[in-house]
């Protein structure tokens, strides 16, 4: 690898490559040490072309669970099965790996800046900013930083935009997938919430069972299926469609619409 060889983003490759390992190297015992994460799926990353690769997972915190899956992809590319043993697998991580994520989220501090660096696509949330609600029109430069990504690898996104179970998945996810044709692959993670502060960055308690689920590829009619069929097919990949309410037990819904109440009362 030339020293300044640069990703389609001006990240050079060399930079971020240690950053990666640096980065790996701190937060491995958080999901196999101070927690456990129950893998499945390995065999489907190792599966996947080296591009156009689209992942969509629920989303539980900021940081954690993007940081969780960088570990999962790269050891599963290593040869591991539902597995993160051997650290080795981060000396030759795969560098085209990205993440969609609100630049207002990755402006805010240096340690936000870093992470930016590791494979940030950072977009404007339409319809939220600085802890309000808003109502902005999507910016094209952001579709076509996700389409440069996809077009050098694997991006990872949460469509629902929030770290709130159950929440509508944004119609924008959908309007990428017909335009840029992507293998579409679902993940699944728990856990996450009740092992990390918000943020991802702390642990809130030590021997929770994390876990983390990779689906096949989803069926996707590019072009005569509708906005609004792709969108229901992922909440149910990703186990995010109200029908999932449902099935949730009664003691975990009630406190999920108590906190609810709180932070609305709070509001």
């Amino acid at each position: 690898m030339s020293l300044f060889k640069e990703n389609p983003f001006g990240h050079i490759l060399f930079i971020k490559l240690w950053i990666i390992r640096t980065l790996g190297l701190v937060t491995h015992q958080r999901y196999k040490g101070f927690n456990t994460l129950e893998i499945e799926g390995s065999e489907i990353i190792r599966n996947l072309p080296d591009q156009n690769v689209l992942f969509v997972s629920n989303h539980q915190t900021y940081f954690a669970d993007v940081v969780a899956m960088f570990h999962v992809f790269n050891a599963s590319l290593h040869g591991r099965d539902d597995s993160i043993k051997n650290i080795g697998y981060l000396w030759r991580p795969k560098l085209n790996i990205y993440y969609v994520a609100a630049a207002e989220t990755m402006r805010k501090s240096l340690l936000t800046k870093i992470f930016a660096y590791v494979g940030s696509v950072s977009i404007e949330r339409t319809w939220r900013a600085e802890g309000k609600d808003v109502n902005r029109q999507v910016k094209m430069s952001d579709i076509s930083n996700i389409g440069k990504a996809l077009n050098d690898g694997w991006v990872i996104t949460f469509p629902q935009g929030t770290t709130t179970p159950w929440k509508p998945l944004r119609k924008g996810t959908a309007h990428i997938i017909k335009r840029y044709k992507p293998v579409v692959v679902p993940v699944v993670i728990d856990g996450f919430r009740r092992s990390f502060d918000k943020k991802g960055l702390l642990i809130k308690k030590k021997g929770i069972l994390q876990s983390m689920v990779i689906k096949e590829p989803l069926e996707i009619d590019y072009e005569n299926e509708s906005i609004e069929s792709i969108i229901e097919k992922l909440e149910y990949a990703i186990e995010q469609h109200p029908s999932f309410l449902k099935v949730i037990p009664e003691k975990e819904l009630m406190a999920y619409e108590e906190k609810n109440k709180q932070r609305r009362w709070r509001s």
